[in-house]
């Protein structure tokens, strides 16, 4: 029954967090609000969504491991499984497109929140510094794209840069993807939770783990379902760029937002072993992000093998 309500909870935030980015995208597109506006904010915390009321449900329930967990795990399964498992359909020529500035944020952001983890449990000042940095990396993420476009794009390519973009949306139907969306989400990782912690006690492993392997890896299935697609497009531009977005928003975005709903102790271990783990699989991506090597199908077995070996670890040590 755990596993099923779990399950189902991964189900239902999936599909509300998917309905909501496309009526909040009609909205905002109905308003008038620029289409990469969109991109940068209500598309990416759209997308986030899952984790973001997983990390909240699991603060209001005193589980601070599930939402640790989920964020960590999500960051190097998105390393390790999003850009390991489909080497294997194709080649990603990650020579090909520059993302040298993301990587660095993302690297920075990967730092600042260890560094305020290793400061004792997470409060809402910590989570004013990491949205702080959020809201910078964002405006200097629209301040490049601004510029790299010099008013060349019509706003027809604009709005095909958005999957769920829908320009023709009716308002009813806006209002009703929106408020399914808001109710969806919360009762969604309230399931998840529930479900999450059941199995951690059947089986007698902490919540800590769960997040980091069961919830981190259902939360990581809508990156690695559109890396998927990317690689097979060759838009490898898109692979490396989920990716890294995806680890920013869950480091500065969600646990941001989830330290107001503290304090957020640091599992025990994290310290010394989760958080250096996901800074080493952040690494790891620089010879692709220096346009050293492409991503190859040895390079997806080595990814693949190391997250295989990372959780086989969590299970004989926990």
């Amino acid at each position: 029954m755990d596993l099923l309500f779990a399950a189902g909870g991964l189900v239902l935030l999936v599909i509300a967090g998917d309905i909501l980015v496309r009526g909040a995208v009609a909205l905002s597109l109905k308003l008038g609000i620029p289409a990469l506006i969109i991109s940068l904010t209500i598309v990416a915390f759209g997308t986030s969504a899952p984790e973001l009321l997983i990390a909240i449900q699991a603060a209001l329930d005193g589980v601070p491991g599930i939402a640790f967990g989920n964020v960590v795990g999500s960051n190097i399964a998105n390393v390790l499984l999003v850009i390991g498992l489909p080497a294997f359909i194709a080649i990603i020529k990650t020579t090909e497109c520059d993302t040298r500035r993301s990587f660095l944020q993302m690297l920075a952001a990967t730092i600042v929140f260890i560094a305020l983890c290793a400061m004792g449990p997470l409060h809402y000042w910590h989570g004013v510094v990491m949205l702080a940095l959020l809201g910078y990396i964002l405006l200097d993420a629209y301040r490049a794209a601004k510029a790299a476009r010099h008013g060349d794009m019509e706003p027809e390519d604009e709005l095909a840069e958005l999957e769920d973009a829908d320009p023709d949306m009716s308002g009813i139907k806006i209002a009703i993807f929106i408020i399914l969306g808001i109710a969806g989400l919360p009762l969604g990782a309230d399931l998840l939770i529930d479900g999450a912690r059941g199995i951690a006690l059947a089986y007698g492993v902490s919540d800590a783990v769960i997040g980091l392997t069961l919830v981190a890896i259902g939360t990581s299935l809508p990156e690695l379902a559109t890396t998927i697609m990317a690689t097979i497009r060759r838009q490898a531009d898109v692979v490396l760029g989920n990716v890294i977005g995806s680890n920013l928003f869950n480091l500065l975005a969600i646990m941001g937002i989830a330290s107001f709903f503290g304090p957020l102790p640091l599992p025990d271990g994290f310290l010394t072993f989760d958080l250096i783990v996901m800074l080493g699989t952040s690494l790891l991506l620089i010879p692709f992000v220096l346009h050293w090597t492409n991503v190859t199908r040895v390079w997806g077995v080595l990814f693949v093998g190391l997250y295989v070996a990372y959780v086989a670890l969590l299970a004989s040590t926990h």
